[in-house]
């Protein structure tokens, strides 16, 4: 079994900075592509941002320029930058990483942009 645990999360002012980092542990053999997920309240959940094992990475157009997502393979930890935030980046937000065939989720973390 693999697991994902999503730290940094919190209550932010708009304008302000959060750093999220997702660490997987378990039976980890080798981990593919890994992304960011986030659910608002009455939406449905969608892809912030996500980067294969190589390092390319993609963005939803709503955060382009203002979140950076990484990885660091040696450590099994991903990491979202996310600047500038604003009261729309209001979400849960969700680890996910895939090893072979299987998707593995984290249980999220709450981030909370106030105006």
């Amino acid at each position: 079994q693999v697991h994902l645990v999503e730290t940094g999360g919190g209550l932010v002012q708009a304008g302000g900075s959060l750093r999220l980092s997702c660490a997987a542990s378990g039976n980890i053999v080798s981990i593919g592509s890994m992304g960011w997920h986030r659910q608002a309240p009455g939406k449905q959940r969608e892809l912030v941002a996500g980067i294969s094992r190589g390092g390319s990475t993609n963005y939803a157009d709503s955060v382009k320029g203002r979140f950076t997502i990484t990885r660091d393979n040696a450590k099994n930890t991903m990491y979202l930058e996310m600047r500038s935030l604003k009261p729309e980046d209001t979400a849960v937000y969700y680890c996910n990483m895939w090893q072979y065939t299987r998707s593995y989720w984290g249980q999220g973390t709450q981030v909370t942009v106030s105006s």
